[in-house]
């Protein structure tokens, strides 16, 4: 590295400030809702190199003609990588400040989703409370929906994650 660079990376790191990302259990009130801003065009290609990448392989979702066979349009969207994709619009919102995931519950999928499908999550806090064994931390528990452009509900679940408290 050069001088100049050296001089560069340490006067941009004195000026930097910490950005604090996502919110705290506090903030997690039942009953609050969440409209995540923004949602996701999921393609072929994207289902295609998720299909591939991990090794699921059903016709249903990589071939066309068997698809239609079966009475699709198309190849319906992997109901995991619809799952994913929704899962991940939440994120900021919900679980970018940290803290492990522990899981999904109630997970249904209420309609196929196929390429060109643009996906739209919303969640809501359907409870909280907080745990002895791992102090200045809770649990918090949220109910998302999936939506298509067509605001038809494609997927929903719950899932849980432990959460930091503020103080």
């Amino acid at each position: 590295m050069t001088d100049s660079l050296r001089e560069t990376a340490a006067r941009l790191k004195a000026g930097a400030r910490h950005w604090a990302r996502g919110h705290c259990y506090e903030d997690f009130e039942p009953g609050r809702r969440f409209v995540h801003h923004w949602g996701r065009t999921v393609n072929a290609a994207d289902n295609t190199l998720f299909c591939t990448l991990t090794l699921h392989y059903n016709p249903l979702y990589t071939n066309v003609d068997f698809a239609r066979a079966h009475d699709h349009p198309d190849s319906p969207v992997n109901p995991l990588l619809v799952f994913n994709t929704v899962f991940g619009l939440t994120v900021e919102d919900l679980s970018e400040g940290g803290g492990p995931f522990l899981g999904v519950d109630e997970l249904s999928y209420q309609k196929a989703v196929y390429p060109g499908d643009t996906l739209y999550a919303r969640s809501e806090v359907v409870a909280r409370r907080l745990t002895a064994s791992r102090p200045g931390y809770g649990i918090v528990t949220w109910q998302t929906w999936g939506a298509n452009q067509n605001g038809e509900e494609v997927i929903r679940f719950k899932r849980s994650n432990l959460v930091k408290q503020r103080r």
